[in-house]
């Protein structure tokens, strides 16, 4: 978006979530309807005030096969004669689907506009899983071999190389986001662990272990959104968007056959997290941002954030860490939910579930993980081969 186009001119009103986890009594449709109404009672409106809906769905053929059409918002909510689009952009899919809402609410197409990410995960056998799909359906040339934790091992090695950067570090943030999830009532998985757990636990692709890596998990995630002048209309406590920036900076073969690459950082995250900086003014994100959620799929990717998204420079990532700027009490706090790695990561829904956590910080109705007098948060998602990434910045005030 163009410097000051949407800051401040896009206000929640609403949001509502499902507990994140294994839900074998649920349907898509349930979890879907769940977190959409929660959110409209939230709003404190009717259904038929909805104008417009956009629906996230990451990977509508991984078991469930839903997700593929807007239809599959519309009909278990009755919300008919309206348009309604489905999005999907990998991991940043739930933060694409806002995006769009925001746009169609700054455009005057839609008065009252609702975003909905949601993932079905579990109910899958091993044969339809998402590495399975890649393999069958893509390039042999990029796809044989090509997964989540492998792509993600090789960052950590340059890091450990490079910038000194250990398993103990990666281990530190495990135990940390474990630790804010047992706060959580939302979370997949709610139980502390100890830096030698994580060590201890089985090796998926070295130097990530089991406990280093988010589950596979079913969730949803909703958010109702108006204009600014037109928050004063609904119940719901508004929460203001700063800015929403979404960058694709490379594709599928690349940077993975570049040779230049270095594999210290994705530049699709410092792309969009430059551009939502400057729309909402923001020039020193440690001392104007309260508390961020970042993605953290594997441990490794929330340190390698810290410095793509400007909270220390290039190679600090671990002296960040290992000052606690970024526990629950610190400087930055980061992933104050759990994260990723506890939350679980239905990956459709994961970049609302974000919005969501932020915006109860800013409303202050999280409970005992609440970040006192928080006014500002930073929610960041980054999908596929690191080529896509949101940053989205929100505010309790104009």
């Amino acid at each position: 978006m163009s410097e000051k186009r949407l800051k401040n001119r896009v206000c929640i009103v609403g949001t509502g979530l499902t507990k994140f986890g294994n839900h074998f009594d649920k349907s898509y449709e349930d979890l879907l309807s769940e977190a959409s109404v929660t959110a409209i009672k939230d709003a404190g409106i009717d259904r038929n005030r909805i104008d417009a809906a956009w629906l996230g769905t990451a990977f509508p053929d991984a078991g469930v096969y839903k997700g593929r059409s807007g239809m599959d918002l519309a009909e278990p909510l009755g919300l008919f004669d309206i348009p309604v689009t489905r999005v999907s952009n990998y991991c940043a899919t739930g933060a694409d689907a806002i995006r769009g809402a925001v746009n169609s609410l700054l455009a005057g197409e839609s008065d009252v506009a609702l975003a909905v990410g949601v993932e079905k995960l579990r109910d899958r056998p091993p044969q339809e899983s998402i590495v399975k799909m890649m393999v069958e359906m893509g390039h042999p040339f990029y796809q044989k071999g090509f997964t989540a934790p492998g792509t993600f091992a090789m960052y950590a090695r340059r890091h450990f190389i490079k910038n000194g950067v250990t398993p103990d570090d990666l281990a530190d943030i495990s135990v940390k986001n474990h630790s804010n999830a047992f706060l959580n009532p939302g979370a997949h998985y709610r139980k502390e662990i100890t830096r030698q757990e994580v060590l201890e636990s089985v090796m998926v692709a070295d130097p990530l272990h089991v406990l280093d890596s988010c589950p596979t998990t079913d969730g949803a995630a909703a958010v109702v959104m108006v204009r600014a002048e037109d928050a004063g209309r609904f119940s719901g406590t508004p929460v203001w968007l700063k800015a929403i920036e979404l960058s694709v900076s490379t594709g599928w073969d690349l940077p993975y056959f570049d040779s230049s690459y270095d594999f210290l950082s994705f530049r699709a995250t410092k792309v969009a997290a430059k551009k939502a900086y400057r729309e909402a003014g923001i020039t020193d994100p440690v001392k104007q941002i309260d508390l961020a959620e970042v993605h953290d799929c594997f441990s490794i990717v929330e340190l390698l954030s810290y410095e793509d998204l400007g909270f220390c420079p290039p190679g600090k990532g671990k002296v960040l860490l290992r000052s606690g700027a970024t526990r629950r009490n610190g400087e930055i706090p980061v992933n104050v939910s759990g994260g990723l790695l506890s939350c679980g990561h239905p990956v459709g829904a994961t970049g609302v579930r974000m919005v969501c956590e932020v915006a109860g910080h800013l409303r202050g109705t999280v409970g005992k993980r609440q970040i006192p007098g928080a006014k500002t948060g930073l929610t960041h998602t980054i999908g596929g081969p690191g080529a896509v990434a949101s940053v989205i910045i929100l505010g309790n005030e104009p």
